[in-house]
């Protein structure tokens, strides 16, 4: 069911994204060949009124890989091909792009429906018409169908996660980039605690949740990347550990990381068991797909409105999703897990823990640091018992 205008403009202006996508499209460099973004029509019975879009580097080979991108809020199609960086790996590395658009008939600000059941179900609306526009490139373009992965921005990341739970038997892997766990919402009511400040659930709650999206699947399920700023106060940070949550239970692994390592921009990366989750953090970043224009090998995009030049994601997804030929972080990254100490377990207040450095506040709220597990209100009045596992790790409980 669509939403009138009237509410989805409230959401639209909490869920903004880059508002100047389309000028962005004419910022970005026109390269010297002759494939382009082409608009794709007939791709399927498109429950969910969308369109597709679709990209082919010349001389794309048979059976290559492809990545589905989402864009946010306010964006279009072809400012997220233009600035998001992704076209420099695809013509590199020989990748498709499948993009999928929202229309302003479905939502006035063309958010992808996240929050909507009847979007998000698989066999249903916009999540079906997502995954007809995969169908239609494995008949078309021969993509392989054991290689595609896809990548979203904010409402687009939201929708990333709605597609990792109700088909990963589409997806090798996702990149979920300031967005939130799947059915954190399922209203336009909802929608808004469920961005900021985010939904406290356990591992096992958000993993029933995805599981719930394919009832009876037992197969292989998809490798996910996390990416979030720790200044977004758009979709609050929090959500990144939800996210965490539900896929390391999904997958069947620790919350806790295997490792945590330091990249560029003031990035921290945590990887968790069998590098089968990452999660990164970006120092001070706000809201937006994380870009660093340059023509560095490991640089890529334009930066605008909500593409922050910080660290350049789509590199280090497309290395994680094995389209370069490596799934290992950068060269540059130094590695910073130290053996974890013997456990030390302290009782005291919120504000105490804070206060030595245990845990760290963001909007009115605790959290422990390392683990990032929300703690409860900040304040002198609320106690939480934290045990430490790693260097500067924390997590609730002794």
């Amino acid at each position: 069911m669509r939403r009138p205008p009237s509410v989805l403009s409230r959401l639209a202006a909490a869920l903004a994204g880059a508002v100047l996508a389309v000028t962005g499209a004419a910022m970005a460099a026109t390269p010297a060949q002759a494939a382009s973004l082409t608009p794709v029509s007939g791709f399927g019975s498109n429950p969910g009124n969308l369109g597709m879009y679709s990209y082919r580097p010349d001389g794309l080979p048979g059976n290559a890989p492809a990545v589905v991108l989402l864009h946010g809020c306010s964006q279009n199609a072809t400012g997220y091909f233009n600035n998001s960086g992704w076209r420099k790996f695809a013509d590199q590395w020989q990748f498709a792009l499948i993009l999928a658009e929202q229309k302003s008939a479905n939502n006035s600000s063309t958010c992808f429906n996240w929050f909507e059941v009847g979007d998000t179900t698989r066999g249903q609306g916009e999540a079906l018409s997502i995954k007809q526009m995969v169908d239609y490139a494995r008949a078309n373009y021969g993509i392989n169908p054991g290689r595609v992965y896809i990548s979203g921005l904010s409402a687009g990341g939201a929708m990333v996660s709605a597609m990792l739970a109700t088909y990963p038997d589409t997806f090798a892997a996702g990149s979920v980039i300031a967005g939130v766990p799947y059915r954190c919402a399922t209203s336009t009511i909802n929608a808004f605690s469920c961005m900021n400040p985010g939904v406290n659930k356990t591992p096992a709650q958000w993993g029933d949740l995805a599981r719930n999206g394919y009832p009876g699947y037992t197969g292989a399920r998809p490798k996910v990347a996390i990416w979030h700023g720790t200044s977004d106060f758009v979709v609050g940070a929090a959500n990144a550990t939800e996210s965490r949550d539900q896929w390391t239970n999904v997958l069947g692994i620790s919350q806790t990381p295997i490792s945590t390592t330091n990249l560029p921009a003031g990035t921290t990366l945590e990887t968790y068991s069998g590098d089968q989750v990452r999660v990164y953090r970006i120092s001070g970043m706000g809201h937006g797909t994380p870009v660093d224009p340059g023509s560095g090998a490991d640089q890529c995009g334009t930066a605008a409105a909500y593409f922050l030049d910080t660290i350049c994601s789509a590199y280090r997804d497309a290395l994680y999703f094995g389209l370069g030929g490596s799934t290992g972080p950068s060269p540059t990254a130094s590695p910073t897990t130290a053996p974890p100490p013997t456990p030390t377990c302290v009782t005291a207040s919120n504000y105490a823990h804070v206060t030595a450095g245990r845990a760290y506040q963001s909007g009115g709220y605790a959290y422990a640091a390392g683990s990032n597990e929300r703690m409860g209100l900040y304040n002198t009045f609320t106690s939480t018992t934290l045990k430490q596992t790693g260097t500067n790790h924390w997590v609730i409980g002794c």
